[in-house]
């Protein structure tokens, strides 16, 4: 099976050229200095729409018409074409196969949630600093540099997290992904109380909160299915059908994920709830059946897990006794879900090394 850069990181080159004067997409500093030169015009080119569209003049810190709301939504879009401008970079040095739907799909989600972590992150930081400088404008040549730095930098690290993008990496991308806009959709809820019903209910109402809410678990959802594509490759197993149930399992996993956003509460009721009681299934069923589908799966992984799945099944019995809301046993069980998928895949990454280093020797 073809490897892409998920797979493995891009070897290091002693020249940042090929023969035809071309930048090598597999030299280290060749794809260092595309990714200067792509901060490099986000910092020009935001700087000048930002002169047009504040006129030259001064700003408060954050809220509507403020510097920080304009660098954070500049930011968001640079992040997005820069990431797809990274993905084209590595699709190009893998010699230009032929992409499909799952592919496009991928890169997609990837983008949008370089673009949201860039969005939510500077307008989180603007509403600090505004905190700390009560009252304060900043003056017209700041605005034009701060919204050109602040897109400068996303778009470099953004740029940089594409074109080096591997299993932990994405996993870590996820995570940081679903805090910022389950966080964001907790703070911007219409509804106070929110907390008294469910999780879900953050997705229930018709505003940008609840847009929010929902687009993030779909698109969460389907990094989960690409986690779950990239990392069961190559893993070495005394079962020869263990990889593709593990694979399954997880693709399982991030479809219900995606449908738990595609099918609000309020209006899908028996689906929502179909759908997130099957993520739990699905959860199960993995931390159960691993140690015979991975049969060298690390022992305290496999305990780790099995103590994962107890807790969350403890916090579901001391709701239906009253004891817990169901917010609070969501919120934990999602946490112990999703750092669950991020230490499998360390533990596959760790599997496929040991086996590529006894194959080598």
């Amino acid at each position: 099976m073809t490897q892409t850069s998920l797979d493995r990181p891009i070897p290091e080159q002693p020249s940042p050229r090929n023969s035809a004067g071309m930048f090598d997409a597999s030299s280290e500093r060749s794809l260092e200095a595309l990714a200067l030169g792509v901060g490099a015009i986000c910092f020009v080119v935001v700087a000048l729409i930002s002169l047009i569209a504040f006129q030259f003049q001064a700003a408060p810190i954050s809220g509507p018409g403020s510097v920080g709301q304009f660098a954070a939504i500049a930011s968001g879009v640079v992040a997005f074409l820069a990431v797809i401008a990274g993905r084209f970079v590595v699709h190009r040095h893998e010699g230009g196969r032929r992409l499909n739907l799952l592919d496009y799909i991928d890169v997609a989600a990837l983008a949008f949630a370089h673009g949201v972590i860039a969005l939510l992150g500077w307008t989180l930081l603007a509403v600090i600093l505004e905190q700390a400088f009560i009252g304060a404008t900043v003056f017209a040549l700041p605005v034009l540099l701060l919204a050109g730095a602040t897109a400068a930098m996303s778009g470099y690290i953004a740029f940089y997290s594409a074109t080096h993008m591997d299993l932990q990496l994405l996993a870590m991308v996820l995570a940081v992904f679903l805090v910022f806009g389950v966080l964001a959709s907790m703070l911007t809820a219409s509804d106070p109380d929110w907390w008294k019903d469910n999780l879900s209910a953050l997705g229930m109402s018709s505003n940008v909160s609840a847009f929010a809410f929902n687009i993030t678990i779909i698109v969460a959802g389907f990094l989960v299915t690409t986690l779950a594509r990239y990392s069961t490759r190559g893993i070495p197993t005394a079962n020869p059908k263990g990889i593709g149930r593990v694979r399954v399992t997880l693709v399982v996993l991030g479809v219900f994920l995606g449908m738990v956003g595609l099918f609000p509460v309020d209006r899908f009721f028996a689906l929502h709830t179909g759908v997130a009681s099957g993520m739990v299934a699905a959860f199960g069923v993995l931390v159960i059946a691993l140690p015979k589908w991975i049969t060298g799966i690390s022992r305290a992984f496999v305990v780790l897990g099995w103590l994962f799945l107890a807790v969350t099944l403890l916090l579901a019995v001391l709701f239906f006794i009253g004891y817990y809301t169901l917010t609070a046993v969501e919120l934990v069980a999602g946490i112990l879900v999703f750092t669950w998928i991020v230490l499998f895949i360390r533990n596959a990454a760790a599997l496929q090394q040991d086996s590529r280093q006894t194959s080598a020797g």
